[in-house]
């Protein structure tokens, strides 16, 4: 994330769902790419400040990677993004650490 997405290090919380077979539904074959129960759905939230150029190299990236390490099949690899404003975060103390103060 740091490579292609400008992420700061340590910027790093992460929650990970697994689920057992008839409890997991993704379409097999959504816009012509065939897929499988394998498939990886990976949603991040990240602040809305990305450019296009940005995401695009950020999702080939994270295929290329889960592709080489644990050897996930790249069509298995679905990403979304939820962007949200710099002061929708608190990192703790109740502080918005990347909120402007008012004017």
């Amino acid at each position: 994330m740091r490579e292609t997405f400008n992420v700061p290090e340590g910027d790093r919380f992460i929650l990970i769902h697994e689920h057992e077979p008839g409890t997991f539904f993704v379409d097999p074959d959504y816009l012509g790419i065939p897929r499988s129960a394998d498939a990886v759905i990976i949603q991040i939230t990240c602040n809305d400040t990305r450019t296009t150029a940005q995401k695009i190299a950020f999702y080939a990236r994270i295929a290329e990677h889960l592709g080489r390490s644990p050897g996930v099949r790249q069509e298995e690899v679905f990403i979304n993004l939820v962007e949200v404003k710099a002061e929708n975060w608190s990192f703790g103390r109740g502080i918005a650490q990347y909120a402007k103060p008012p004017q």
